[in-house]
């Protein structure tokens, strides 16, 4: 289950959300070279990345805000810029581009540090923006919870496109978060759950002043939970390719 667009247009243009994409990419591309030497890029890690004993044991805080803006792969980077590209044009028309970009950075530490006390021994190195736009969806659910966002449904061989309320695919990827974490041992690597769970949540009440400045719960009864301007509609037109049938 992949979103790959929403039906909720912006009022401007995106500057920080585009900023932010663009920082991920080329700070991709300015190491990608380091992944054909593992010792390289270990080190590299080691150096940037955030190491939750390093923040425990000597206090360096450095690698929580670096890490936000290191990928350990292709589709790691691609994952995380797809996400943030649905939801945080929506976040920024709403915050305005400083707020929004504070936002995102409080967001990206705090889900750093909630990893930290999920694993506060681990010498792991942690790298992604993950937490951040979990940030991102979290302040989204709050503000946006029927939405619609379509999503890319894919099961063996059935795939199709389906528009449904940001409620349920928000809330199904924050309960994976939960239900994942509770299995895993976060000081063994592999994918930070806990990073993501706590950034979901902080990003949810860092944008409750928003919310209430907005109405509230009546900014959502005079929305129904939508989006407060008409949803983008989208059509897919007729393909210039033939069929062929069979004989």
């Amino acid at each position: 289950m992949l979103p790959i667009r929403d039906h909720n247009p912006s009022g401007r243009t995106p500057y920080v959300t585009y900023a932010l994409i663009a920082i991920n990419v080329v700070v991709f591309i300015s190491y990608w070279h380091l992944f054909s030497d593992a010792r390289a890029i270990n080190a590299f890690f080691n150096d940037w990345a955030m190491i939750p004993r390093q923040v425990t044991q000597t206090g360096d805080y450095g690698g929580l805000f670096t890490s936000m803006f290191l990928h350990g792969g292709l589709m790691h980077l691609g994952g995380n810029m797809l996400f943030l590209w649905i939801f945080g044009d929506n976040i920024e028309d709403e915050m305005g581009h400083l707020p929004f970009l504070l936002f995102y950075l409080a967001a990206g530490i705090g889900a750093g540090l909630v990893h930290v006390l999920s694993a506060p021994g681990s010498l792991v190195p942690t790298v992604g923006a993950s937490g951040a736009i979990a940030g991102v969806m979290g302040s989204y659910l709050l503000l946006y919870p029927k939405a619609k966002v379509d999503i890319f449904l894919f099961l063996v061989i059935f795939f199709r496109i389906l528009p449904i309320p940001a409620w349920i695919m928000l809330g199904v990827w924050f309960g994976l978060q939960l239900f994942n974490g509770v299995g895993a041992d976060p000081a063994a690597g592999g994918v930070a759950y806990w990073a993501h769970a706590g950034g979901f949540v902080i990003g949810s009440l860092l944008s409750l002043p928003l919310f209430l400045r907005l109405g509230g719960p009546r900014f959502w009864a005079r929305t129904d939970g939508h989006p407060p301007h008409p949803e983008a509609e989208y059509q897919i037109g007729r393909t210039r390719i033939p069929t062929v049938r069979r004989r």
